[in-house]
Order: structure tokens, then C-alpha cells, then sequence
């Protein structure tokens, strides 16, 4: 029994519908990437009107934040107001904590109870805090005492490298060596016996004072959980000791 055949008008259909197809897929991936560019812009536009909140210590609310930010997505504030706050915290070590349900306020506070706020009288707009936290964290992963060679590896990964200055924190050295030496929060001494000299970090008074271990580790394993590569220079044996240690 000979084979059943396609007429042109069967193969023409066929094409244009799988033509048809083709264009909904590509337009229903055009909008969703649309979608995800305009959010993305609407979280920096966040961040940026958080930052001077910040500064002036000032409060701000949902209905403040609707009108003059998000405006006509309103629909996806959830998803704004959560990736902002995480790139509150992560970047600059800054929290956005609802102080007031009923009417949806919010103040914007230095992590982990610290009460430097990583502002440097040179003017600079940017907090540092983020990384002054993202230190802490190292130091607790290398045992309570970082080798000074393994904070700059780790740092770098995060484009933070010794000698070279970053948009938001400056001259790292400097930071790292001097002035959070000089406001208590780090240590930096050189090992003992060690020639040619090496040095190494631990936490200052300061850091021992405002906050615990346990407050830095339960930050550390959070952020961990949402987004690992913000802690690639981390082992998984030491994620792994962290988690039991929680």
C-alpha cells in the first residue's frame, strides 16, 4: 500500500503554524526579558532612593516608596522591595527593617548591630559596611584568624584587590589595615616567627563588643543559601563546618 503524501497546501500549513509557534515563543520571551530588565532598573532606582535615607537616618514607608520608585509596577513591589533589600545588605551592609507594620515603615539600620555606619569623612557616598561584614565572615571561616594572603585571594574574586581602588570601597588597604584597625573592628599583626614577615586579621574589640559569632555565621549560611556566589572563596568543607556549627 503506497505511503499516504502531503499536498503544498498541507505542507504550507504545517509551516506556518509551526512559524506561528516560533513567533509567540520568541514574543512571550521578549516580554519576559523586558519584565526582568525594567524590575532590575526599579531595584536600582530603590537602592538609590534608600542610600540617602540612610544617610539622613531617616524613615521611610511602602506607600513613599510606591510613588516616588516603583510607581506603575506596583503589582511587583514583593519582588522590588526583596532584591533591593538583599543588595542593601550584601553590598553595603545596610538592613531595611519594617519597624511598623500597620503602617508599613521601615528604617534602615547597619547590620549585624554594628553601630559604624561606613561612611569616611572623604566624602565618599557609598557605605562599606558590606565589607567590613564580608571580613568578619572570612575570619570566622579561617578559624578566628585570616592569613593576610588568603583575605586579599578571597576579596578578589569580589573584584576588591590590594592596591587597586574600588567604585564603592576605595583604597581596600588602607580600610582593611588602617582604618578599621583604628576603629577597633580588626586586628592586623604579624605572625609570629615568620620571616619574611606575613600577617594575618582577627576580630577587633570592637567587632567582639556589637556583635557574635553565631549573629555572623546565621548571616553568613542565609546569604549562602540564597546566592552562593556571593561567598565563592568559601570551601565547601568550611560551608559545610559552618552549618553544623548553626
Amino acid at each position: 500500500m503506497a505511503a499516504p503524501t502531503w499536498s503544498q497546501s498541507e505542507d504550507e500549513g504545517v509551516s506556518s503554524q509551526d512559524e506561528q509557534e516560533t513567533n509567540s515563543r520568541e514574543d512571550s520571551e521578549d516580554s519576559e526579558s523586558s519584565l526582568h530588565d525594567a524590575l532590575y532598573l526599579k531595584m536600582t532606582e530603590l537602592v538609590e532612593f534608600l542610600l540617602p535615607k540612610y544617610h539622613a537616618k531617616q524613615p521611610t514607608t511602602k506607600a513613599e516608596m510606591l510613588s516616588k520608585v516603583i510607581k506603575e509596577y506596583q503589582d511587583h513591589f514583593p519582588e522590588i522591595f526583596s532584591l533591593a533589600s538583599e543588595f542593601m545588605q550584601l553590598l553595603f551592609g545596610i538592613d531595611v527593617e519594617e519597624v511598623n507594620p500597620s503602617t508599613h515603615t521601615y528604617v534602615l539600620v547597619t547590620t549585624l548591630g554594628l553601630t559604624y555606619d561606613g561612611m569616611v569623612s572623604n566624602g565618599q557616598s557609598m557605605p562599606n559596611t558590606g565589607l567590613l561584614v564580608m571580613l568578619l565572615r572570612l575570619i570566622l571561616a579561617e578559624g578566628d584568624c585570616a592569613p593576610e594572603e588568603n583575605v586579599w585571594e578571597a576579596l578578589s574574586v569580589m573584584g576588591v584587590c590590594d592596591g587597586k581602588e574600588h567604585w564603592i570601597y576605595g583604597e581596600p588597604r588602607e580600610l582593611l589595615t588602617k582604618v578599621w584597625v583604628q576603629e577597633k573592628y580588626l586586628e592586623y599583626r604579624q605572625v609570629p616567627n615568620s620571616d619574611p614577615a606575613r600577617y594575618e586579621f582577627l576580630w577587633g574589640p570592637r567587632a567582639h563588643a556589637e556583635t557574635t559569632k553565631s549573629k555572623v555565621r546565621e548571616t553568613f549560611l542565609r546569604d549562602y543559601r540564597k546566592d552562593p556566589s556571593f561567598v565563592p572563596s568559601l570551601s565547601e568543607e568550611v560551608i559545610s563546618d559552618e552549618e553544623e556549627g548553626a
